[in-house]
């Protein structure tokens, strides 16, 4: 018998669903958050209406900001202040392993779908700039760090009013957007390298053992964490933007 390989070329017009829909929705959701999280950025104004700081201005760290956290800039800094600080969380989002596959196959349609053809004829994958530059994941998780605990600390002062001690609907909004952003960076795949992932053997590391264990069920749903803590972000300097200019009052819930 004459055995013989047929390699098959993949084309769209072999697959009768709607395979486009979801890389179509997931690339409307990444435009619609990158164009609003520019424009916010920009904004330089309403990003705080006490005792709630918006979380694209977290930390705000020159002094010219509404409310300062750390003045680590002088008076000399006229730019928005988100400018200073969005570039870590953007940068841990846009290397992240889930939003790769995410924007590679919404964006770059690479691959856009199974049995459907990349726009590009040759893949490289990552061993070529810039998408090399990926590489820095773990590093842009460190830096993240110091930036999600200013937001607990902007949730903890959401707790204190100019009359008091009291809880707001900001209040809420801002601790389940810290709390969200938490699992979603708990549940990176460079925390559970850090946790014990780059270990030969958990003999003798009890503790770290147990964390990769937790980080790793964590990890399971990465990808709705993601997108939960995306909208999160959103929402929660929209609710501030409009506390700031006066379009909303704040519901005191005691």
């Amino acid at each position: 018998m004459d055995a013989r390989v047929i390699r098959l070329e993949p084309h769209p017009a072999q697959r009768g669903d709607a395979w486009w829909a979801a890389p179509l929705l997931t690339a409307i959701a990444l435009v619609a958050f990158v164009a609003y999280a520019v424009w916010a950025a920009l904004q330089n104004g309403n990003y705080y209406a006490a005792p709630y700081l918006s979380p694209f201005y977290s930390p705000c760290v020159a002094a010219r900001c509404t409310h300062v956290s750390v003045p680590l800039v002088g008076a000399w800094w006229t730019l928005s202040p988100a400018l200073l600080v969005l570039w870590v969380p953007g940068g841990f989002r846009a290397s992240c392993y889930y939003y790769r596959k995410a924007y590679y196959r919404s964006l770059f349609r690479s691959p856009v779908a199974c049995a459907v053809p990349d726009a590009a004829r040759d893949y490289r994958g990552e061993t070529r700039f810039p998408l090399v530059l990926q590489n820095v994941h773990r590093y842009f998780f460190y830096l993240t760090l110091p930036v999600l605990a200013f937001l607990w600390w902007d949730a903890l002062r959401a707790f204190r009013f100019a009359d008091g001690w009291g809880l707001g609907l900001g209040t809420l909004v801002l601790c389940a957007n810290a709390a969200l952003l938490t699992l979603y960076c708990l549940s990176c795949n460079s925390c559970r390298h850090a946790c014990g992932g780059h270990l030969d053997s958990f003999h003798g590391a009890p503790i770290r053992s147990r964390a990769w264990k937790i980080v790793s069920r964590l990890n399971e749903k990465h990808r709705e964490f993601g997108w939960v803590s995306l909208a999160s972000v959103v929402l929660a300097d929209f609710y501030v933007r409009l506390l700031s200019v006066g379009l909303l009052n704040d519901p005191r819930l005691f």
